[in-house]
């Protein structure tokens, strides 16, 4: 996403009070994790490569892998998809994928005809206990912005197009609501363990803003 994109534009979108309204400039609390952080790799407590390290770790492996098991679990269990869309909450948490920030889950459907995609117009509300730390650019102004103005545009970005008659649904979260896509099963996948087809799932397909991988993808992969 480019930040000094000309059409960025902030959509006028409700959201619960507790949202930072500031846009992008950083909480108190994130004030005050900042300087503890800094102050902690000043007294050589902390290695910053190693907290690096870490981070990149939690948010692009150990949250999405729970999210990812939550959907493989949903496309071989039919009634287990039929919960997960009822009541999110409850069925996520049967694998013990709870937590503040996913409270009160929903679960978003893609299909042939919809494809569903995930914002947080006002601040970066995501659900950490099924996807980790929010990638960088889920906190930014443009995608913020630029996702529910083109949603199109922004999944172009990111390497993708769906066909002109596929309906776009854009969810804003807020601090009571997140949202996590089911996304479509790929073809052929059908007699995969749900371990496998969790290898399928990613970050980024959850979000709607990717696709799942298929099986001849991570074959390929090193």
């Amino acid at each position: 996403m480019n930040p000094n994109d000309p059409q960025r534009q902030e959509p006028e979108h409700p959201h619960a009070d507790d949202h930072d309204h500031s846009g992008s400039a950083l909480s108190e609390m994130d004030l005050r994790v900042r300087a503890l952080e800094s102050l902690l790799v000043e007294k050589g407590y902390v290695d910053p490569h190693a907290l690096d390290a870490l981070i990149e770790t939690y948010e692009h492996t150990v949250g999405p892998r729970n999210g990812a098991r939550v959907i493989a679990k949903a496309w071989r269990d039919p009634a287990y998809r039929k919960w997960l869309l009822e009541d999110a909450t409850a069925a996520i948490a049967s694998l013990g994928y709870t937590g503040r920030q996913g409270e009160h889950m929903v679960v978003l459907e893609n299909t042939a005809t919809v494809h569903n995609m995930v914002v947080c117009t006002l601040c970066s509300c995501y659900p950490w206990p099924v996807l980790g730390l929010p990638p960088v650019w889920y906190k930014s102004a443009p995608y913020r912005s630029r996702a529910v103005i083109d949603p199109r545009g922004v999944l172009k970005e990111f390497g993708f197009e769906q066909p002109a008659d596929v309906e776009f649904r854009v969810w804003d979260s807020t601090s009571e609501v997140r949202y996590l896509v089911l996304p479509m099963q790929p073809p052929g996948t059908a007699g995969l363990s749900e371990e496998a087809l969790a290898d399928l799932v990613t970050r980024d397909s959850m979000i709607g803003t990717g696709l799942p991988k298929t099986p001849e993808s991570v074959r390929e992969s090193p």
